[in-house]
Formats: C-alpha cells, structure tokens, sequence
C-alpha cells in the first residue's frame, strides 16, 4: 500500500509521466553503470536534484570512489535562495522548486554538500514548504525576517545542517566536500535547437532555466554521439526532457516513441516550438541496452522509487531520447566540442 501510495503522489507533480501499456520487455544491457540505490523524490519537483546527484555518484563509482550525496541539502540551499530572491524581487520571482541540472552545480559550488546519511528525511515535500517560504517572502518588511523564518521553516521541516563532513575517517567543510565530489568546470551543458546557431552557447529559454544557465548548441546528430560515447567510456550523462508522452510508462519501465518515426532538428524544433516537447523530467542515464530485435536504449536511473519492472529504472529507446531531449550534462572528460 506505500509503494502504491507513493507512485500515486509522484504522479501529481510535475516531473511524473503517463503510465500505461501491457507487457514487460526484455533487455540485453550493453555497458550498465554502478549506481547508488534509486531514491523516491516524493511529491516534490526536485528531480533535477536527483538526476544530477545520481550522475555525479554514478560517475565516482566508475572510478572506483564511492560517495552517496544529499539532495535535502540542496533542495535547503535552493529555497534559501530563491526566498532572498522573491523578497527582493518585491515577489515577481516566486518560490519554487523546479529547475534544471546546471544549477544543482552551481549550488554546490556556492553552498558545499553534505553526505546523505548526514542530511536526509523522507518525508519533505518542498513544494509545501516552497508555498509556505513565499507567503513569508511576501509578507516580510526586512531581509533578516526572511531568512530567520525560512530558516526556522527548514529546521522544522528537514532538521538542523550538520557543520561538517565526516568521510573515512576524513573531516571536510561542506564546501572541501563539495569541491571533492564536483570539480569547477568538469561538467558540460548542452542542447539542440535549430531557433540558434550550431556550435554556440545560448541561455535556454524556459521558465525552469531559473539560473539563466547558458547550454552549448549542438545538431541532434552530435547530441547522440555525444551520450552514446560518454555512456560507452563509463560516464554518466544527467537528462532532461520530455515524460508526457503516451509511450513513456513508468509501469512498464519504458519509453518509446508511437508511431517511431526518424525525428531530425528540423522536426524537433517544430516540437519545441509547439509546446509539445517540454521539461518535464529529470534523470540520469547509466547504460545501453538493446532488445531482442536489436533496437537500442538507453538505461536511465530515475527517483520515483522501485515500483516498477525494473527497480525503479528506465529504458528509453534511442528515438525517445533523439526527440525528447531538452539538454544534457555529459563529463567534459567524455566530450570535444
């Protein structure tokens, strides 16, 4: 009955899908990465969180390390933020929890991280607390009350931030921790669309890019051999994209694109611009896979919990993810422009 109750909450934010269809597939996985245990994000739109988090464990395993990080810390970190930011803005830049994977980067870099033994609780729902920050924001007459209410908000709610990290024996700040798990620099932003130039960088505009986080254009083509070889050289790749569309079924554990048609820019761009390609969802991919027709797919580790034929992961066909990407972080290690 929990896990049952838990996909229904998940279904009513955001980042939740469609889910349908009858059959389970079976797959032959090609390169499967190691991952941490899949999480259940609740009913909250943090899964940008998640997704980001997961690449950056999935990526230390690969080389051997092994790191499990908090996404309560940064869910904390982003509405401490964005409740500074609503006040000022005299509450035209409301508090909310949806966003993309570069700006979980850039939280780390400006406020550390924290093991996920050290800060974690199940039973947060930040879009509550993301409602109750805004009426604090709005109702507050100096930045002090803001931020001593939100604080007190997310003491109650999640529990106090521990000062430091203690790993192996090792004691680090948040921020030595965080530098240690996610080097300046070591992550590229992409995404392909044709409304501006291949081969140049452009703010992506959509209402979740909160930090106006710019993502290096590239034609379709070279998005997928991007991911496929990252993939293939054991680096993670965090994905954002589309989950709504009748295909994609979490109770089956697939994506799948009806009728499957080759999707090129152009026909991408049509989708973007008619709204029916949209940022939804957030995950990382972890694998390849093919099915017994021999038809590819990538695996992605998902934070809907493991409900489902796969433990919680996900396999996107190849033109799944050709149509419905919106924008990649790949390892700069795994990518030339």
């Amino acid at each position: 009955m929990v896990a049952v109750l838990a996909v229904v909450l998940a279904a009513m934010v955001s980042c939740r899908g469609h889910e349908g269809g009858a059959t389970t597939k079976r797959f032959t996985d090609d390169v499967r990465l190691s991952v941490t245990p899949v999480r259940q994000q609740g009913n909250s739109s943090v899964c940008w969180i998640y997704a980001m988090l997961a690449t950056i464990e999935a990526e230390h395993i690969a080389q051997g390390d092994s790191v499990c990080l908090s996404p309560d810390f940064a869910a904390r970190m982003m509405l401490e933020e964005r409740a500074r930011k609503c006040f000022l803005s005299g509450s035209q830049r409301q508090v909310s929890t949806r966003g993309m994977a570069p700006e979980l980067i850039r939280l780390m870099e400006r406020h550390g991280m924290v093991c996920y033994d050290a800060y974690n609780s199940s039973e947060v729902n930040y879009d509550s607390m993301a409602r109750r920050i805004s009426a604090v924001a709005r109702q507050a007459t100096t930045l002090p009350m803001v931020e001593e209410a939100t604080e007190g908000i997310l003491d109650s709610e999640v529990g106090y931030l521990p000062e430091h990290v203690y790993l192996f024996g090792m004691e680090y700040t948040r921020g030595e921790f965080a530098r240690s798990v996610c080097q300046k620099g070591e992550y590229a932003f992409l995404t392909s669309f044709s409304h501006h130039p291949f081969g140049e960088p452009f703010v992506l505009e959509l209402e979740d890019n909160y930090g106006a986080e710019a993502f290096m254009n590239v034609p379709i083509d070279s998005l997928m051999g991007i991911i496929t070889r990252s993939i293939e050289a054991r680096h993670p790749v965090c994905w954002e994209g589309d989950v709504t569309e009748e295909g994609f079924s979490f109770e089956l554990g697939t994506a799948e694109i009806v009728p499957d048609e080759p999707c090129t820019d152009a026909y991408r761009q049509r989708q973007f611009e008619r709204r029916l390609t949209t940022d939804d969802h957030c995950m990382a991919l972890v694998g390849i896979a093919h099915d017994g027709r021999g038809k590819r797919y990538f695996i992605a580790k998902n934070s809907w919990g493991k409900d489902n034929p796969y433990g919680g992961m996900m396999y996107l066909s190849e033109n799944y993810v050709r149509l419905k990407t919106i924008a990649v972080v790949v390892n700069t290690a795994a990518w030339q422009p």
